[in-house]
């Protein structure tokens, strides 16, 4: 009777392990495409905030190749696109990177630079920073700092921009991410 029952109940116990991870399974593969769009649109949304000027954004296979030995100290540099007016004119690039060192992790920024090096808009797409200190990295009041910075070199935090008050390290590690966006695109201007 002992045997019998263990067998049984193991049976049962892979039956509903099997049953929840079909379903899970199947759930993911439904949700996967709408989540996917979703993030897609939220980048778009905020290329075009970074970047009001262009009409599109489109990929450059020179540009991608590029950035596959791109390396800069404390961030990463994902993406790099070419804003175009609606003549088809290439106006600069939108940069996404993702700050490696910021107090709550990883911080990813999109920032929008011009022909002439002119940052022309900054947005924060995501972060896990303190609430109230580094999280203020969100805020108008320091993304607004950066729109007209022209940046022909590394930008030094309260020389060029102030930093978070009592968010140390969330400020140097977004001067990471700018400093090789600016690198990046001056590389491959």
């Amino acid at each position: 009777m002992g045997k019998n029952t263990i067998i049984k109940d193991a049976i049962i116990l892979f039956a509903i392990t099997l049953i929840s991870g079909l379903c899970l399974g199947f759930v993911y593969n439904m949700t996967k495409a709408p989540i996917e769009a979703a993030e897609e649109k939220a980048k778009q949304e905020a290329y075009q905030k970074v970047f009001a000027d262009a009409a599109s954004f489109q990929e450059n296979e020179e540009i991608k190749t590029a950035l596959a030995s791109f390396t800069a100290d404390g961030a990463e540099v994902t993406e790099v696109l070419e804003a175009v007016d609606a003549s088809g004119a290439v106006v600069g690039h939108v940069v996404a990177v993702t700050a490696k060192e910021g107090y709550g992790g990883g911080i990813s920024i999109t920032m929008g630079i011009d022909l002439s090096g002119t940052i022309t808009g900054f947005e924060v797409l995501s972060m896990s920073e303190t609430a109230g200190l580094g999280a203020k990295c969100t805020g108008d009041e320091f993304k607004g700092q950066f729109a007209g910075i022209t940046a022909q070199a590394e930008l030094v935090m309260n020389q060029d921009f102030d930093q978070i008050s009592g968010a140390t390290i969330t400020s140097k590690a977004i001067t990471k991410a700018i400093n090789a966006s600016v690198k990046f695109v001056s590389e491959v201007r």
